[in-house]
C-alpha cells in the first residue's frame, strides 16, 4: 500500500498531526488504551464464504441487522472506499481499511467526536466459521461515559453476531 493510498484510509482528523506510514498501519489493530473497547466470537455453521459475502454486503446490513439502517457503502468494496450507515440514532462515515476476502474486514469510523475501529476477522473451521469482532472507541464522549458506552458496545457486539449468525444459517 502507497503513502497516498494509507492516507485515504484514516479520518484526517484524528491524525492531523501524527501522519506517518506507521501510525496509520496501526490504525488498522483496535486501540487497546482507548476508554472503550470490546472482543467477542461466535462459531457460525456456514462457510466463510457465505458468511464474507453476507458481512461484506454492506448495503444490505439493513435488512437482516434491524439497529442498521440506512447503509451505502459509496464505491468499490476496497481499503479507502467509504460507507455512510445510521445506527442507534447516530449518524456514521467510515472508511474501509482491511479488506482480505473471506478473512479480515475492517474499517474507521467517526461520529459525535469519537473515532472506532471496527475489525472482523473470519476462521475457517471444517464446516464452520469463527467470527471474531474488536472496536475500539476514543474521545470525549467515549471517555466521559465510558462505563455505559463499554456496556452498550458489548450488547451491541452479542446482538450484531447473533444476526449474523441467524442469517448466515438461513
Amino acid at each position: 500500500m502507497t503513502t497516498n493510498n494509507i492516507i485515504l484510509t484514516v479520518p484526517a482528523l484524528f491524525i492531523s498531526s501524527l501522519l506517518t506510514a506507521q501510525n496509520i498501519n496501526s490504525m488498522k489493530s483496535i486501540n487497546e488504551k482507548s476508554p472503550v473497547k470490546c472482543s467477542k466470537s461466535i462459531q457460525i455453521n456456514a462457510s466463510s464464504e457465505k458468511v464474507w459475502a453476507v458481512l461484506t454486503n454492506i448495503n444490505d446490513w439493513s435488512r437482516w441487522q434491524n439497529e442498521i439502517s440506512n447503509p451505502k457503502l459509496n464505491g468499490p468494496l476496497k481499503p479507502a472506499s467509504t460507507f455512510n450507515w445510521k445506527t442507534g440514532g447516530a449518524k456514521i462515515h467510515s472508511t474501509l481499511h482491511t479488506v482480505e476476502t473471506n478473512q479480515a474486514f475492517g474499517w474507521t469510523g467517526k461520529t459525535f467526536g469519537m473515532f472506532a475501529i471496527h475489525n472482523w476477522t473470519l476462521e475457517h473451521q471444517e464446516n464452520q466459521t469463527l467470527v471474531t469482532v474488536n472496536e475500539s472507541m476514543e474521545g470525549f464522549l467515549a471517555t466521559l461515559f465510558k462505563s455505559s458506552f463499554n456496556k452498550s458496545l458489548e450488547k451491541g457486539m452479542l446482538k450484531w453476531l447473533e444476526l449474523l449468525k441467524q442469517e448466515c444459517e438461513k
